[in-house]
């Protein structure tokens, strides 16, 4: 079970469902989804109960930032970078795409980096959301514009 890890079908404020998945060393992912068929849980497990209680946590506003371990599923070299410099970005705040690719080292990767946002498999925890175009508009957003704009709002960002 360790390769695959603990899963969990659970429903969040402003984004609805999402599936959970951790190993024994932290966060593997995390996926927007449609409302299942039924909630299906694979045991407890630490990882799982801390970061269901950190996301609990983050939806009532008074978590600001995320402590549970991150053990991603997937990702190359630059865009584990990429999403290390993304967990650096303050609650609250936004960056543009070229921010982080001065962050990253490539200040020209401005099209690589927003290719790494998309491709990040924890969002929420690791705050893809908190990248935006440099002229302040919001970009994209896998799980849509709408839920990007929510989270952002939860946050306190002014659009």
């Amino acid at each position: 079970m360790e390769t695959q890890g603990f899963v969990l079908l659970h429903h969040f404020p402003i984004v609805g469902w999402l599936e959970l998945v951790v190993s024994g060393s932290g966060v593997r992912s995390i996926t927007f989804m449609s409302e299942p068929a039924k909630q299906r849980r694979s045991g407890r497990h630490p990882v799982m109960e801390q970061l269901l209680e950190e996301l609990d946590r983050y939806f009532r506003g008074t978590l600001k930032e995320f402590a549970v371990a991150l053990d991603p599923a997937s990702g190359t070299p630059f865009q584990r970078r990429v999403w290390e410099e993304l967990s650096r970005i303050p609650y609250g705040e936004t960056r543009s795409y070229r921010d982080v690719a001065i962050g990253v080292g490539k200040p020209a990767a401005v099209r690589a980096v927003g290719m790494a946002n998309h491709h990040n498999p924890i969002p929420i925890v690791v705050p893809c959301h908190r990248v935006i175009r440099a002229d302040g508009s919001l970009g994209g957003y896998g799980s849509g514009i709408g839920i990007k704009k929510a989270l952002l709002e939860l946050e306190g960002v002014r659009l």
